[in-house]
């Protein structure tokens, strides 16, 4: 996966694939781990409900695209993604 990317094909348990928007991507130097934001395509349009946000850790390959999605690992990581979250949010209220 390149940082730059918008979209994602997301692939469950079950090996069913799904197109999601990227939100945005960071790295954590103090987990020494890249991360992406992600929702479904399509979410964005539904106004009657929250959009539920999903995140992952993920380690580019050597040409720095592409890359396996791995789960989040600790409680420190997700508050650490939390953060950032907020963090993002609060300047698009701003824009």
């Amino acid at each position: 996966m390149d940082h730059g990317q918008e979209n994602i094909t997301v692939v469950d348990e079950n090996g069913n694939e799904q197109l999601c928007n990227v939100l945005f991507t960071f790295e954590s130097e103090e987990f020494g781990k890249s991360y992406v934001l992600y929702y479904p395509v399509g979410a964005e349009e539904d106004e009657d409900e929250s959009i539920e946000i999903h995140a992952s850790s993920f380690t580019p390959n050597e040409e720095g695209e592409d890359g396996d999605l791995l789960p989040i690992e600790t409680d420190a990581e997700w508050d650490m993604i939390e953060e950032m979250l907020n963090t993002f949010l609060d300047e698009e209220d701003e824009d």
